[in-house]
């Protein structure tokens, strides 16, 4: 795998590693995030929806016209002892080994859909799982799918008062997902030939629990994240280097048209794209890739 030539904009391709579509939660397709990103002026991007890789290939093949990198990738929850944490997996070279393990997540977020829908007719709240799957389009169901079913129902303003009042951990609703573990999260992303990346660690990312999550095996965590302030940018980034991780970053888009999580509001330097290359290199020649 070769990274781009850097462009003459500042000296570097234009990079956003941590985007969403409709093949989870966001509310683009696979096509039109791939032609977001060129409108942008992006030239690398990773598609990383929620428990799936299946927006993988259309977004693929939509990018090769426009002259955009998908970098290939998934977002994983995994437990971290009773919390939980989100791990990226990019650069996934073989998505097919870890599918049928993703199709088991999605089945347990389905059921957990259902669960939640349950209770809130319980709690007096008449939102059907129908209107949930509708939001959902087809794609990995969660929390957002039913929290977007109760505003469009009218039972709340809007998705900050559903998780607030509703869906949040400890609220009437919230129902626990299906429990994986670090490591076997990032055991995952390692099968897929892909790197393991600590996302948007936030006032989490701090030594101790950086100590755990490299045991765990994890490559590098995510440094530049819309969810980041300039003290946590620093602390993280001087982590990374400390454990000799590779940094990462990106706008976790989710479909937004304007503020800091638009596609391509937070970017990244194209030494930290070679960085990755470096890494997989390296990994690859230590474990070859699973083949299915």
């Amino acid at each position: 795998m070769t990274a781009p030539t850097p462009s003459s904009e500042g000296g570097a391709v234009r990079i956003d590693l941590h985007a969403h579509s409709t093949a989870s939660d966001g509310t683009a397709s696979p096509t039109l995030f791939v032609e977001t990103a060129a409108r942008a002026g992006l030239s690398v991007v990773a598609l990383t929806d929620h428990d799936t890789v299946d927006g993988l290939a259309e977004a693929t093949a939509a990018a090769g016209p426009l002259g955009v990198r998908v970098v290939p990738g998934v977002e994983l929850s995994v437990m971290d002892g009773k919390e939980e944490v989100h791990l990226l997996g990019l650069h996934l070279s073989n998505a097919d080994a870890i599918a049928a393990a993703l199709a088991q997540f999605r089945a347990g977020r389905a059921a957990r859909a259902e669960t939640m829908v349950a209770t809130l007719n319980a709690l007096g709240i008449p939102v059907t799982l129908d209107a949930v799957l509708a939001e959902a389009g087809g794609g990995a169901l969660g929390r957002p799918h039913v929290a977007r079913a109760l505003v469009a129902g009218g039972w709340v303003a809007d998705l900050r008062e559903a998780f607030d009042k509703w869906l949040g951990a400890g609220k009437p609703a919230f129902v626990e997902k299906p429990r994986l573990e670090v490591a076997e999260g990032v055991t995952l992303i390692h099968q897929a030939g892909g790197l393991a990346i600590w996302a948007h660690p936030g006032d989490d990312g701090r030594r101790a629990r950086f100590e755990r999550m490299v045991a765990a095996g994890i490559d590098g965590a995510e440094v530049r994240h819309p969810g980041h302030n300039a003290a946590d940018q620093a602390r993280i980034g001087a982590l990374v280097e400390f454990f000799h991780l590779v940094p990462s970053g990106g706008s976790d888009w989710h479909g937004a048209t304007a503020g800091p999580r638009m596609l391509g509001a937070v970017q990244l330097p194209s030494e930290w794209l070679e960085r990755h290359e470096e890494r997989l290199a390296m990994r690859r020649r230590a474990v070859p890739v699973r083949e299915t």
